[in-house]
């Protein structure tokens, strides 16, 4: 669904809660060029952590990479996105269908104080049979007392025919409220595939 779409449209599903876990929305992207997350409730005291799932995201772009970005007034607004410094570190395992393997820290990937978004897969290839499926874990984004952390890990089919287990962990570096997230491809570009956000009760 496109981050421009009527705000109601894009609030996700009724919350359907098992213990202190609480679907709190899916979306479906269908050539979409950015997923918002805007609710203000999800984004509260109520959840000391947010759990996103996407799963079989598949970009027009060979190579590509899904990110996400972070907001804090929730209005879903471009010029909000990516004010926060975000500082992160990235590694990852590859391994090719031709039998080349490695393991190595991602510089690319890691970020340093940095406005811009947070790539979360890795080289995802266009072909029809593939995709990149993985989790991204939020803690306590209502804070105003600390910065936000977050981790993520995406298993992905690369456009140059291997597998990627590619892992992130860092902050955004701010002490405000971070009230709405967006995803998009690094490169631009539309994509398919499914989001699924949880909510963790505090």
């Amino acid at each position: 669904m496109p981050l421009g779409a009527n705000k109601a449209a894009i609030m996700g599903v009724a919350g359907v809660s098992t213990g202190d876990v609480v679907l709190l929305s899916s979306q479906t992207a269908s050539s979409d060029n950015a997923v918002g997350f805007l609710t203000l409730d999800w984004f509260s005291s109520t959840y000391c952590e947010l759990i996103f799932k996407w799963y079989n995201i598949n970009g027009v772009t060979d190579n590509n990479e899904m990110a996400i970005s972070f907001s804090t007034n929730s209005d879903g607004s471009t010029a909000d996105y990516n004010q926060s410094a975000v500082t992160s570190s990235a590694f990852a395992a590859t391994h090719t269908e031709a039998g080349a393997s490695g393991l190595a820290y991602e510089a690319g990937r890691d970020l340093a104080q940095a406005t811009s978004s947070q790539s979360l897969t890795m080289n995802t290839g266009s072909g029809s049979d593939e995709s990149s499926s993985g989790e991204f874990h939020f803690y306590n984004p209502s804070s105003t007392t600390y910065v936000k952390h977050f981790q993520s890990r995406d298993s992905s089919y690369d456009g140059g025919d291997g597998a990627n287990d590619l892992f992130i962990a860092g902050y955004v570096n701010t002490t405000t409220a971070i009230n709405g997230v967006k995803f998009d491809m690094q490169q631009g570009g539309a994509f398919d595939g499914k989001i699924k956000l949880w909510g963790v009760k505090a």
